[in-house]
């Protein structure tokens, strides 16, 4: 009997002891679950609501273009170029007259997609030398002549500008007769200019208008309107100003570039090297380049092929 009593108060005991402690554990944490601070709370959600998107979309003008995507002919860097300096090259197409197609072009050629030392360290990206009244900024560089004095500009668009005004002078005149759409004559008046010395520089820029499709830049917004002639629309003509122009229909979009290889200098490349791998010569090289030394830098297009 007496050990009976022992087991029944040990029995007692023993969940008098368990169920206190089962649900002060049960308490605890729902205190610990619930007795967060507020603004503990707060900084969580905010710190999951300010995540940085992952799904922002590219910068303007940035160039989406990969280099698996890459036409014949083409190079990332000239696309990057195009893309950063197509407005400026509208925009002065607008105010005077100048082929946008053109002035990418030339703007390809001469700087090298931008990466030419004049470029790069003077913002020119035409090869404007300091001849006339210029008054600016001044480089050194070795040209036709050894140590030829170029322009320094602030940034790259004042050197877009002041291509439009060097092509403003009466030696180029006559290329303002010219239709704005028609890229290839503005290439051939200008070689025929006297702008280059290179003997194939019409055929650079057609070249590379076509390549990389410039020509699309002449027809936007072109700010022009040209009327029907009364006998076809039957409408009369309000002003001499929208009287048609010589060749005014665009030129077509599907065009095959001319027969011409051009090589992009990539670096460490040297012109003995580029030469040889083209099976031409080095001293055609520089001739059909119209390079008066082997110097070359990283970007700069050279012409691989004999002419026709």
């Amino acid at each position: 009997m007496k050990n009976k009593a022992v087991y029944l108060i040990i029995t007692l005991f023993y969940f008098t002891s368990c169920l206190p402690r089962h649900e002060i554990v049960r308490q605890a944490d729902n205190r610990q679950t619930d007795s967060r601070p507020a603004d503990s709370r707060q900084a969580d959600s905010r710190q999951t609501d300010n995540r940085p998107n992952s799904t922002e979309p590219p910068k303007t003008g940035a160039s989406t273009t990969s280099p698996a995507t890459l036409k014949p002919g083409t190079s990332l860097a000239g696309i990057n170029y195009i893309e950063r300096y197509r407005n400026i090259a509208i925009e002065e197409m607008e105010r005077h007259g100048i082929p946008a197609s053109i002035k990418l072009a030339q703007g390809l050629l001469e700087s090298g997609n931008g990466s030419s030392r004049l470029a790069r360290e003077a913002n020119n990206h035409f090869g404007i030398k300091c001849a006339g009244d210029w008054g600016g900024g001044r480089i050194f560089h070795d040209d036709d002549e050894e140590n030829d004095c170029f322009r320094v500009y602030q940034h790259a668009e004042e050197s877009f500008r002041d291509h439009s005004q060097f092509l403003l002078r009466r030696r180029y005149e006559k290329l303002f007769t010219l239709d704005k759409r028609d890229y290839r004559a503005w290439a051939a008046g200008l070689k025929e200019a006297g702008y280059a010395t290179n003997p194939r520089y019409a055929e650079l820029l057609v070249d590379l208008i076509e390549r990389y499709e410039l020509y699309q830049y002449d027809q936007e917004n072109a700010g022009r309107t040209v009327a029907i002639p009364p006998a076809v629309s039957g409408r009369p003509i309000r002003s001499t100003e929208e009287l048609p122009i010589e060749n005014t229909a665009p030129p077509t979009v599907n065009k095959t570039p001319v027969t011409m290889k051009i090589h992009e200098v990539t670096e460490g490349e040297t012109a003995a090297i580029i030469a040889y791998r083209y099976g031409i010569t080095l001293q055609e090289l520089l001739t059909i380049n119209g390079l008066k030394s082997q110097e070359l830098h990283r970007g700069q297009l050279l012409i691989v092929s004999k002419p026709d």
